[in-house]
């Protein structure tokens, strides 16, 4: 079975908990990360991969749900791209039968307890959160790029 956590952004990334029956009720374990694929053909040969892991189970996805507005002003046509990747992700989950859970960057954050940006800047908050996940996932390289689909994953993993 694979439970999937995506933050969805263009600098984004992938987080994945793979789980493989050795016997009945012991199951293994295995955590992997990557940044998010650059084409969409990479994206579903990705997504493609871990459907077919996961079967005969259905995979799950905690995909983060985006606005229109990411804390800043921004161009209309990055709106329009983020807005794009967020669909396209969307879409191609539902094809591959992904069980879909969106979640917003407020509820993930609080459901792991990790307090709000307040005063921090962008950067000192993105390193809080990268700090966390590697705190969750000693055994991974966390990244700028992982650290929100892991923390994704753990939200997703921890409703379970």
């Amino acid at each position: 079975m694979v439970v999937l956590g995506i933050d969805p952004g263009a600098s984004g990334g992938f987080a994945w908990a793979y789980y493989k029956t050795v016997e009945p009720r012991k199951r293994i374990k295995k955590i992997y990360s990557i940044k998010i694929p650059q084409s969409d053909s990479e994206i579903i040969d990705q997504l493609n991969y871990l459907s077919d892991l996961s079967f005969p189970d259905t995979p799950v996805c905690c995909l983060e749900k985006v606005s229109g507005f990411i804390g800043k002003p921004q161009p209309g046509s990055a709106m329009f791209k983020f807005g794009r990747n967020f669909g396209f992700l969307l879409g191609v989950l539902m094809v591959l039968k992904f069980e879909i859970h969106l979640v917003s960057p407020q509820k993930w954050q609080k459901g792991l307890s990790l307090g709000k940006k307040g005063e921090r800047s962008q950067t000192e908050w993105k390193r809080f959160l990268k700090d966390e996940a590697q705190r969750l996932f000693p055994d991974q390289r966390v990244t700028l790029a992982t650290s929100d689909a892991l923390l994704i994953l753990r939200f997703q993993l921890d409703k379970n």
